[in-house]
């Protein structure tokens, strides 16, 4: 008659104990698998429109996993909606970003520095822009459009 020992706790005292104790910690892996795939995925709880500020009470988390979604409130609060965000709906990342600092048509402070000189003259942006993306400015004494990086005041940074 032949006796097929599990390891577990069954009676069967001549099981190896590496083998006892490896089933254990993978009956314990295994229930916690479930907990460990687990991801969250950050809403909208509202419809937010396009070049919102979004604030605390805009998400909620929910459970869910998408490739370029935000996991976390933190990862959008304060940022800002770059196209309408849809109530119930995933924010994803590529449609938020940081506040513009500069409006269209708004008066900009455009600085070209090379060598220690430094150029400083009046332009009108030709879009909206955040720190650190680029915008294309009108300066306004030359008529000139110029390309530069917006810096954390709204200042245009221009180079050549």
């Amino acid at each position: 008659q032949s006796h097929h020992c599990s390891g577990l706790n069954d009676g069967c005292d001549n099981a190896d104990p590496m083998i006892k104790l490896g089933i254990i910690a993978l009956s314990v892996i295994a229930c916690l698998v479930p907990e460990l795939l687990r991801a969250d995925m950050v809403i909208a709880t509202r419809t937010i429109r396009a070049q919102s500020v979004i604030i605390p009470d805009d998400v909620s988390v929910t459970d869910g996993e998408m490739t370029g979604i935000a996991d976390d409130p933190a990862q959008v609060v304060g940022l800002e909606a770059r196209r309408a965000i849809y109530a119930g709906r995933p924010i994803r990342l590529t449609d938020i970003g940081p506040p513009a600092v500069i409006e269209r048509n708004q008066i900009v402070p455009i600085i070209f520095q090379k060598n220690g000189l430094q150029i400083t003259a009046e332009g009108r942006s030709l879009s909206r822009a955040a720190p650190g993306e680029r915008v294309r400015v009108m300066n306004m004494s030359s008529r000139n459009t110029v390309n530069g990086w917006v810096g954390p005041n709204g200042t245009v940074f221009v180079a050549k």
